[in-house]
């Protein structure tokens, strides 16, 4: 225990833990090209960053790993596979926001041709973005692929999931029973950077956010 009383980190009693990881660098990314549910593989770059980050959360003992089918989080995943023997479980719940029209246009092309609706999604409005998804329809699917996971822990069990920068904000709002609205307040994770939730008496609680930041801005954490 703590001075005040609370359990320290990583000793037992501290609850569950659910570290959500965001996949490594793609082209895309780098492009700053809305990628959605496109699936788009990872730059030689994105593979490194993925190594990098495996060999720092392996640190943290995890007990299951699941990941986004999409091939961008399923090969970031596999890098954190070799080094704990986990198995990694894929669940397309875990995918990257559906963003019809707008997946493959760059920033400023969506700014350009959209710019209504890129504003108003901003302003924290229900935007279906290129005629997709609404930011709460991907926290519906998500967010109960996560709390499944995370139920079959043991106690103080860690649960690592891999997942997309958009996806991962809008679960993080939802598992923190924050108003949709205000969402848009959690910063964009870098690539292959993650943000980790504990089990609290009142719920999930945000314990770090966007964690083993690399020297590189945060590139569009929705695309």
């Amino acid at each position: 225990m703590s001075a005040t009383g609370e359990v320290t980190a990583g000793r037992p009693g501290r609850g569950r833990r659910v570290i959500l990881w965001r996949h490594g660098q793609t082209a895309w990314n780098v492009e700053r090209r809305f990628q959605g549910s496109t699936d788009v593989e990872l730059t030689e770059t994105g593979v490194a960053q993925a190594r990098r980050a495996a060999g720092l959360l392996v640190h943290l003992r995890p007990d299951a790993i699941v990941a986004s089918d999409l091939a961008r989080a399923a090969n970031t995943a596999a890098e954190l596979s070799v080094l704990t023997g986990l198995e990694v479980t894929l669940e397309e719940g875990l995918r990257e926001t559906y963003a019809g029209v707008w997946q493959g246009l760059t920033h400023e092309e969506i700014i350009a041709r959209h710019g209504e609706e890129y504003a108003a999604w901003k302003r924290g409005e229900p935007v279906r973005r290129g005629g997709g998804e609404l930011e709460t329809e991907v926290a519906d699917r998500a967010a109960p692929v996560v709390l499944r996971h995370a139920e079959k822990l043991p106690e103080d069990g860690t649960l690592v999931v891999v997942s997309h920068g958009g996806t991962i904000r809008t679960t993080l709002g939802r598992l923190l029973g924050l108003e949709p609205h205000t969402w848009e307040s959690l910063g964009g994770l870098t690539n292959c950077c993650w943000s980790v939730l504990g089990e609290g008496a009142r719920g999930w609680r945000l314990l770090e956010h966007n964690a083993g930041t690399l020297p590189e801005p945060v590139i569009g954490d929705d695309v």
